[in-house]
């Protein structure tokens, strides 16, 4: 378990030196920072010594190795747009984002893993052949189409809910949130929605197709030759066995859903990370941007190690493999 554990930690380690590779190649390489601090007027002398004070005029290896300390400290410097710590706007955006994101998932998974059930068990009925031409449809629209749509329907055709923004929020300490809210939750509906949608689909045909082989294995026969009842097949064996990999994806995708917010938060307006990052990119604020790909990963490489931990806890047969490699070593 500790070779496993440490195995996984190197790999993930080895990632993020990568991606701080990558985000630091934006500063050499994506617009130049003197310029877009100082503009076109500055004279030789200033940029010199901006660039002095920026490090810029060291070797790329003690930059970068400058950089990535600065980074394990959680300091990307300022903002080249707003001229602000970047930290502090990350930090100041995260909340949204995580409310964004985890209220999509949830919803994902408590809508998709009963109708994903229902479709397996009745998989001839007229319902659950309208449920899987349904989520085609969640599949192939793309995420902004679906937003704007709802929008539409919702907002300014009904005036049920509103089109924009995140509504009141609570500061607790630094985090700030809108579930203790009436308007928090009417502004959070529709974005979770629309972030949720592709996800659920995805949540459904794959809880679908899994329960279906699950259902014609031996042991499920067995169980069924033994007497006992349809429930306790259906919900104690088959869907506990269909719940391993929908673990793996469903972590893999709650770090897809919280990077990809970006369109829903750009469509929406809504006040996180992701809407940070588009602005960034049109005023080519090249500290966000690393910031934003730098936390990202990170987030990606934390979800990554947890779903595989929980998979090594709930499937056996990892645990028996890793058993038999340390004992032949």
């Amino acid at each position: 378990m500790f070779a496993f554990i440490l195995r996984r930690f190197i790999q993930s380690v080895g990632v993020m030196l990568t991606v701080a590779l990558i985000a630091f190649m934006m500063f050499q390489f994506v617009g130049d920072p003197v310029t877009i601090m100082l503009g076109q007027e500055a004279t030789p002398v200033e940029r010199d010594r901006l660039r002095e004070q920026l490090g810029l005029n060291k070797p790329v290896v003690v930059q970068f190795y400058h950089f990535v300390t600065n980074a394990l400290q959680g300091d990307f410097g300022l903002s080249l747009r707003q001229g602000q710590k970047v930290s502090n706007l990350l930090a100041e955006r995260l909340p949204a984002t995580l409310e964004l994101s985890f209220a999509a998932a949830a919803l994902a998974l408590a809508v998709g893993l009963p109708l994903g059930v229902y479709t397996a068990l009745r998989r001839h009925g007229a319902l659950s052949q309208l449920l899987l031409g349904l989520s085609l449809l969640g599949v192939s629209l793309p995420t902004f189409l679906i937003g704007i749509l709802l929008i539409l329907v919702f907002s300014v055709t009904l005036g049920w809910l509103p089109s924009y923004g995140r509504g009141d929020v609570v500061r607790l300490g630094w985090w700030s949130t809108g579930f203790l809210t009436a308007s928090g939750w009417q502004h959070l509906i529709l974005p979770a929605i629309t972030l949720s949608l592709f996800q659920m689909t995805l949540v459904l045909r794959l809880v679908r197709s899994e329960m279906l082989e699950v259902l014609r294995t031996d042991y499920i026969k067995f169980a069924r030759a033994r007497g006992l009842t349809r429930r306790a097949i259906h919900f104690g064996h088959a869907l506990k066995n269909t719940m391993v990999p929908v673990i793996t994806i469903m972590g893999l995708q709650l770090g897809g859903i919280i990077a990809f917010a970006i369109v829903t938060e750009t469509v929406f307006q809504w006040p996180g990370m992701g809407l940070l990052f588009i602005q960034a990119v049109q005023f080519a604020d090249i500290p966000v941007m690393a910031a934003y790909l730098c936390l990202i990963s990170l987030i990606f490489v934390i979800i990554n190690l947890i779903v595989d931990l929980l998979y090594f806890a709930v499937d056996p047969r990892l645990r028996a493999g890793v058993g038999k490699s340390g004992a032949g070593h």
